[in-house]
């Protein structure tokens, strides 16, 4: 039977396992999945160890950059993210990096909640891994304006270089922006400290504007609080990315793609349980 795993440190709360059982089961595909506790220092030795038997691999934090550095050839979305969350071991032995978590994202709005993109004037909130990974998916669905906003402009000016190829996309600082977006994507980590990003109220345009944060939990998140409350036309948390992201890493392995509603219905019903 096939083996995959994912890497990660801490690992013990992972939906991995759950998610691709599920699309296993919906599949009819002949798979074990189980989580891989790597040393911090260790997840190479780690990762070539799992691969003399395994099949494939998901990574998450705080191995993707080093996942990247491991792989003897990457896709070119991976290329461009700079990091890496999909590992698959090739017929002649090597192991290929890919990068689902853009995919995912995109997927996950256009697709589960039907929101255009092209010709819409996005803004992202964050400068870090996560913002890098969306960024190539998001530009081909050519919008008007792609805004990447961090708390220190330098490392969004630096993104917005290495991308600004691909189509038009700046940097800010917080405090600049005022005028009123259509989607806004929240790629910062303030939802775990139980913070919001410190952004004017202005930028939502009440029943217009699609609000997005990557993170996700029992509660809303305070980014998704602070949208419903100025009358967000959709508000959507990261857990539709997560099952969409892996979706396309199972895809990757076994050459089907899974239906993620159900399993995304399951997820909702178990992070309500707590």
């Amino acid at each position: 039977m096939d083996q995959y795993v994912v890497f990660g440190n801490p690992i013990g709360h992972s939906k991995s396992p759950l998610i691709h059982r599920l699309f296993a089961e919906q599949t009819g595909q002949d798979l074990e999945y189980a989580t891989l506790l790597a040393p911090l220092d260790e997840f190479s030795d780690c990762a070539r160890g799992f691969f003399k038997q395994g099949s494939g691999g998901n990574v998450t934090v705080p191995f993707k950059e080093e996942a990247y550095r491991l792989c003897d050839s990457l896709t070119p979305r991976a290329q461009r993210a700079g990091a890496v969350n999909t590992l698959s071991k090739l017929a002649d032995g090597t192991l290929q990096g890919d990068n689902t978590d853009g995919a995912g994202l995109v997927r996950d709005l256009t697709v589960n909640a039907g929101v255009e993109l092209a010709g819409k004037r996005i803004l992202i909130l964050g400068a870090g891994g996560a913002v890098r990974g969306v960024l190539e998916p998001i530009l081909a669905h050519q919008p008007q304006s792609l805004v990447i906003a961090n708390r220190t402009v330098e490392k969004a000016e630096q993104l917005a270089r290495e991308f600004d190829e691909l189509g038009p996309v700046v940097a800010s600082g917080f405090a600049w922006l005022q005028e009123p977006v259509d989607v806004i994507i929240n790629a910062t980590s303030a939802s775990l400290a139980g913070e919001l990003p410190p952004i004017a109220d202005s930028l939502v345009e009440a029943g217009r504007t699609v609000c997005y944060d990557m993170m996700y939990g029992k509660e809303p998140t305070p980014f998704c609080q602070w949208a419903t409350q100025l009358g967000a036309a959709k508000v959507l948390d990261g857990l539709g990315m997560l099952a969409e992201q892996a979706a396309e890493a199972f895809f990757i392995w076994r050459g089907v793609r899974p239906d993620t509603a159900p399993v995304l219905a399951e997820l909702r019903r178990q992070l309500a349980r707590g």
